[in-house]
């Protein structure tokens, strides 16, 4: 069992702000701006299920990817145009775990787990039910086998464009109820040892924005703590 970790959602270059991290470890999930036509409605930021006060970009369509269920989306679906995650990604295979992690800005008081201002965590994962497709993979699909991909935002484009697509299977993917903190307390742009004693990336530079791999035992190591107290995270 391997895995990679991939940033995505909301950051200050699109849209401007990030999700808000709340002193329990809750969190929202914001997807970035739709960047691209498309040939489908795609919702907006208006329509997104949030507290947030997303009223300066209100009627801009969201890039609603990844997917996940927990905030409307349809299935557990991910897909990507860029090579620097599609390549890593396309080496998984079924079983394997993509875990997605976010910047997140912490609102309300700073709970001792968490680095003021914003932080990097991990928000939520898919158990893949089959190995990932690649674009012209999907082209060559059967149309009842390409539809479990229908709800995609890179489908929805007026022009297909993903390198590679993911199924999550439902009995191993969701979208946390609380972070598994990737930054330490000290700051944002401070890794804390999940990255530099787990994962493949050494923690310098801009950690937070690189895919990072995980064995199998780091692996176990990030799944063990879903659900824990973020504390749990930091405290090595």
């Amino acid at each position: 069992m391997r895995a990679i970790a991939i940033n995505v959602g909301a950051n200050t270059n699109e849209p401007g702000f990030r999700g808000p991290l709340f002193p329990d470890g809750s969190f929202e999930y914001i997807p970035i701006p739709e960047a691209k036509p498309t040939a489908q409605s795609v919702p907006t930021y208006a329509d997104l299920d949030i507290a947030t006060d997303v009223s300066a970009v209100a009627d801009r369509p969201v890039h609603f990817d990844p997917e996940f269920p927990e905030a409307g989306g349809e299935r557990y679906t991910y897909g990507d145009e860029h090579g620097v995650k599609a390549g890593p990604i396309s080496t998984l295979s079924a079983g394997d775990y993509l875990f997605f992690y976010a910047t997140l800005s912490t609102t309300g008081d700073t709970p001792a787990w968490a680095p003021p201002r914003w932080g990097a965590h991990v928000v939520g994962q898919f158990k893949l039910a089959r190995d990932p497709v690649t674009g012209d993979e999907y082209r060559a699909l059967p149309a009842d086998d390409r539809a479990v991909f229908d709800s995609n935002a890179h489908v929805k484009r007026a022009e297909f464009d993903a390198r590679v697509l993911l199924l999550g299977d439902p009995e191993g993917s969701r979208l946390y109820e609380t972070v598994v903190p990737l930054s330490a307390p000290s700051g944002g742009t401070d890794a804390n040892w999940l990255v530099t004693d787990r994962s493949s990336d050494s923690g310098k530079g801009p950690w937070w924005r690189r895919p990072m791999r995980f064995d199998n035992a780091a692996t176990e190591t990030l799944l063990d703590l879903v659900d824990a107290d973020p504390a749990a995270a930091v405290a090595r």
